[in-house]
């Protein structure tokens, strides 16, 4: 009887052992060829993350706020002329000192935090190892690279750890992980190239806020359209040159990626759902249409990317952060409808990233670059109506304070993405090889999923 993949890979590790060879003399490529064919073997059903990246840096803790107590008092002193008045009071499962508010122009989330589907996680950041005040000012422990720089920390937010010689993103490593890469609809982007989507083996197929993307060469007046496709058929003829034939198999797989994607796409559903036009709710309603055709791709497993700019809020915060907040609140509560729909609710889970929160304190119109924030989730399977980690002390010249109210995270961005990786189908072993520094936290704190 044939062995299953599952029941080879077993074999040959035990082989391995057997013959005194360890698993530390395999190569990584190797241990991921074998996890890959364990973890493909098992998928069964169909899951989906869809990342929105908050451009700029978000004020994420004026999105979730003390409402009473000295916590309230310590809140309004260090915001000055930022204090968020009138939040709603969010009833979360962990209670908190103080309370838990939510940005007013936020409402749109409160009856999905209310149902159970939307949660937070505060108090997250980018991290290599527990640090507290005497280790960052002393250099005790090493420090994430270019703290406060937005190109550097988008890049470790999106690569999942310090990028060094990494080239790679979580998104994609997860996704090629688990073996679900070889389809180009597997891993689509709304908001272009991203680190956060690029991998060994995946880069992402870019969709514009209308799905169907047209070859503008291939269509119109006929005798242009022929002499193009002439032009294109010589192209793709086989030669003796490599570069030639690299360029030509690519344009080949480009032009038969927009056909069979269009195909797919004009058979998608007409949703009743009605997005607005806001640049991210524009982006959510092509991820809805691709999804509501996702049983048509054969993918198991698929990784959107949208994103949101205007965040680096250092002037007009008190007019454009209320107005961004109701953006994303609006784009959700809609992507929620429309997954409602589709009956995706517990095969899809939406999340935001940020560069970096931002500072306590106001330089007069607005905040500069920070460090520790709060990000969301939203599904079904989320563990929602609550905050897990932690309601960050607003208080200036604390003990998680580095200056300027710039707070040191007391949960790293790895123990954020870990357990989405693991909701994805990943298991523990894989999901500490592809976020390295994990090993030093620890792993289970966040119980993101039910």
């Amino acid at each position: 009887m044939p062995y299953s993949n599952e029941q080879s890979r077993r074999a040959f590790l035990s082989l391995c052992l057997k013959g005194g060879a360890s698993i530390a003399a395999l190569t990584s490529l190797q241990l991921q060829a074998f996890a890959s064919s364990a973890s493909s073997s098992t998928i069964n059903d169909y899951k989906a993350l869809v990342c929105i990246f908050l451009h700029g840096g978000s004020d994420s803790l004026n999105m979730l706020v003390p409402t009473s107590g000295s916590e309230r008092a310590d809140y309004e002193l260090s915001r000055q002329n930022l204090v968020v008045t009138e939040p709603i009071t969010l009833n979360t499962t962990t209670q908190f000192s103080g309370g838990v508010g939510l940005h007013p122009s936020m409402s749109a989330l409160e009856p999905i935090f209310n149902a159970g589907q939307l949660g937070f996680v505060g108090g997250v950041g980018t991290l290599i190892t527990p640090t507290s005040l005497a280790d960052y000012k002393n250099k005790a422990v090493p420090l994430p690279g270019h703290l406060f720089s937005h190109n550097d920390q988008q890049a470790t937010w999106m690569h999942g750890q310090e990028k060094v010689s990494l080239n790679t993103g979580w998104g994609a490593r997860i996704l090629e992980r688990l073996n679900q890469h070889a389809s180009f609809t597997s891993n689509i982007s709304l908001a272009g190239a991203n680190p956060w989507q690029v991998g060994a083996n995946t880069t992402p197929y870019a969709l514009n806020k209308n799905g169907i993307t047209k070859i503008n060469a291939l269509k119109g007046y006929q005798p242009q359209v022929d002499h193009v496709k002439s032009i294109v058929d010589r192209l793709l003829s086989t030669t003796t040159n490599p570069i030639q034939d690299a360029y030509a198999s690519r344009l080949s797989s480009s032009i038969s990626n927009v056909q069979n994607m269009n195909a797919l796409l004009e058979q998608a559903p007409t949703l009743s759902t009605q997005f607005s036009d806001n640049p991210l709710s524009e982006q959510l309603a092509a991820v809805a249409k691709s999804l509501s055709i996702s049983n048509h791709t054969g993918n198991k497993r698929q990784i959107f990317f949208v994103s949101l700019g205007g965040f680096d809020t250092h002037d007009d915060q008190l007019i454009r952060q209320p107005a961004l907040f109701a953006t994303l609140a609006t784009a959700l509560s809609e992507f929620h409808s429309a997954l409602a729909e589709l009956s995706l609710q517990e095969s899809v889970t939406t999340f935001t990233m940020s560069d970096f929160g931002r500072t306590l304190t106001s330089n007069g119109d607005g905040t500069d670059h920070g460090w520790a924030g709060n990000q969301l989730l939203m599904g079904a399977a989320v563990n929602g109506k609550d905050l897990h980690g932690t309601m960050l002390s607003q208080q200036l010249e604390s003990a998680i304070d580095v200056g300027g109210g710039r707070l040191i995270p007391q949960f790293s961005n790895e123990q954020y993405f870990a357990p989405i990786a693991k909701w994805f189908g990943l298991s523990d072993i894989e999901v500490s090889d592809i976020f390295p520094n994990l090993t030093n936290f620890d792993a289970s704190a966040l119980q993101l999923f039910r």
